[in-house]
């Protein structure tokens, strides 16, 4: 009975929002409107694809202060991402599909599994204002998970991101736009099965997402709302505000669609909320996410050698400005706190994490090169003589069509 309460509740909230105008190109959305790139049209026009890569290479530093080594040193290929847009037959039903080739983007380490699949996801675009979408693709979550990673302003998503974000997953979504007056309104709805990529079967435990979007001082230049720092120097002041919830039943990894799998299903609830402010090259944006869960404890489902883990409990707020210097420069500061429920208080710290970066736009996100210093504060002990506190910095450059 769960299972088609939740079903409605959806439902009805997607039939409610019908009718939003969707102008705006999306990264959970086909690219096939103005793109300029490598691309193909077969000559009876019923064919279209159009492909692109990008890659992330970097040296990475960290070095917590209790360890009695010269810290840890990272230089690797982070993400190197083929990605296939197109349509078949009619620009209605297009397709996206999404290719990852290093390890660190396989989810691997959690599932032994090397997850190649990112992406593979069909649309049907009933007009430019409602599209729904079939496959593997990310969920409706919080606005840095659905930036698509290319075009951050950091070299990475914040730890709030990290600790409760849902990802992405397979399932079937609702898309929609419209105009409150003089005001755009994005609508989105997914139910998909909650365990994420690398599972073959799924119960009837799914995972129930939706999210809404206000722009109340009208829609940015060329998506500017969901693309990192303030590249578009906005004219005029430009704000999006976010909400979103995710019901996540009977999940059997630590962290909904991510993290190990484990013995015994537990429900996920998310909370998110987020906003972003841009004008005339400045920006600042925030994002608040909580994850509920009755018990978080549980088992790592690995035989014999099975251990206790648990899901994170908690909240988070991440917080971040820059301004956009001549010449491309680009100055950003972020702060991230992370609060761990009392339930798993024995295990988790409370985090703050203070961030500087600098970046070198040389073509907007496609080309650019980023450098970042961050200092984190376990238990709120900001000083060096806190053994658990660590700094550390990383040099990324990003490369992509």
């Amino acid at each position: 009975m769960k299972l088609y309460t939740n079903f409605a509740l959806i439902l009805i909230l997607t039939l409610c929002t019908i009718g939003v105008a969707f102008s705006q190109e999306r990264d959970d959305r086909a690219t096939i409107l103005n793109f300029k790139g490598i691309q193909y049209t077969s000559k009876d026009s019923l064919f279209y694809t159009n492909f692109r890569f990008r890659m992330q290479n970097r040296l990475k530093f960290n070095n917590v202060l209790d360890e009695v080594d010269n810290g840890q040193f990272e230089a690797r290929i982070r993400r190197l991402r083929m990605r296939m847009d197109g349509y078949i037959y009619t620009p209605r039903i297009s397709y996206s599909v999404q290719l990852a080739f290093t390890r660190g983007d396989q989810d691997f380490d959690d599932t032994g599994v090397p997850n190649i699949v990112r992406d593979a996801v069909i649309f049907y675009n009933f007009s430019d204002d409602f599209y729904i979408s079939f496959g593997q693709n990310k969920l409706p979550g919080n606005r840095q998970r659905v930036n698509s990673s290319g075009a951050l302003q950091f070299a990475e998503r914040s730890l709030v991101n990290s600790y409760f974000t849902i990802d992405r997953d397979f399932g079937l979504s609702f898309n929609l736009s419209k105009k409150l007056g003089h005001m755009p309104i994005n609508a989105k709805a997914a139910i998909s099965t909650g365990e994420g990529r690398p599972v073959n079967t799924t119960d009837d435990g799914l995972a129930y997402t939706g999210r809404l979007e206000f722009l109340p001082l009208g829609d940015f230049t060329n998506d500017n709302d969901y693309s990192e720092g303030d590249l578009e120097r906005e004219e005029k002041p430009r704000l999006s505000i976010g909400i979103g919830y995710s019901y996540n039943d009977r999940t059997v990894r630590e962290g909904g669609q991510i993290g190990k799998f484990v013995q015994n299903p537990f429900t996920l609830t998310t909370t998110f909320a987020d906003a972003i402010l841009k004008y005339q090259g400045f920006a600042y944006q925030a994002e608040y996410m909580q994850r509920g869960v009755d018990d978080p404890m549980n088992m790592t489902d690995e035989g014999e050698d099975s251990e206790l883990t648990y899901t994170y409990k908690g909240w988070g707020l991440n917080q971040q400005v820059s301004y956009l210097l001549n010449h491309g420069y680009e100055v950003a500061g972020r702060y991230t706190f992370i609060e761990p429920h009392r339930d798993i208080r024995a295990y988790e710290s409370q985090i703050d994490v203070l961030e500087l970066g600098l970046t070198k736009y040389l073509k907007a996100h496609r080309l650019k090169f980023q450098l970042n210093a961050n200092y984190m504060v376990k238990d709120g002990y900001f000083n060096n003589s806190h053994k658990k506190n660590s700094w550390g910095g990383t040099f990324q450059v990003e490369l992509g069509i």
